[in-house]
């Protein structure tokens, strides 16, 4: 089994693909008016509207609700990443260490979903983390 792809309503969709574009660097790909992914080289991220969770049973999913879930984005440098969003998003926090290897920075998406970037700093994160 291989997880492919996170998928979020959105309340806004314009404006939730218009984050993860500025977030990801990917241009999304819209297969409908109220539908697009941004495929990254890891994984792709699905972003829907609202009036998408009829597609599947009404009152399934709730746009702006997330409060659980948070997407990591693994990059070459959490600093330089910082310093380039920091002044376009929400910052939930700045970059830091944290006890099992990662350098991490923490944004929220328009509509509340945390996002974090990580970059593996130790020894043992890098060879955890290396591969992916």
């Amino acid at each position: 089994m291989k997880l492919a792809s996170t998928r979020l309503v959105a309340a806004d969709i314009k404006k939730m693909v218009a984050f993860y574009e500025l977030l990801t660097g990917f241009n999304a790909e819209w297969l409908a008016p109220v539908f697009a992914e941004i495929v990254t080289p890891g994984a792709a991220l699905a972003i829907g509207s609202a009036e998408t969770v009829a597609l599947f049973r009404e009152g399934s999913a709730e746009p702006c609700a997330n409060r659980t879930a948070i997407l990591e984005f693994m990059v070459q440098d959490v600093d330089a990443e910082f310093a380039r969003l920091k002044d376009h998003v929400e910052v939930v926090h700045e970059p830091k260490d944290l006890p099992w290897g990662n350098r991490t920075v923490q944004f929220s998406d328009p509509e509340g979903t945390r996002v974090a970037l990580y970059t593996p700093v130790t020894q043992a994160a890098r060879r955890r983390f290396g591969g992916r």
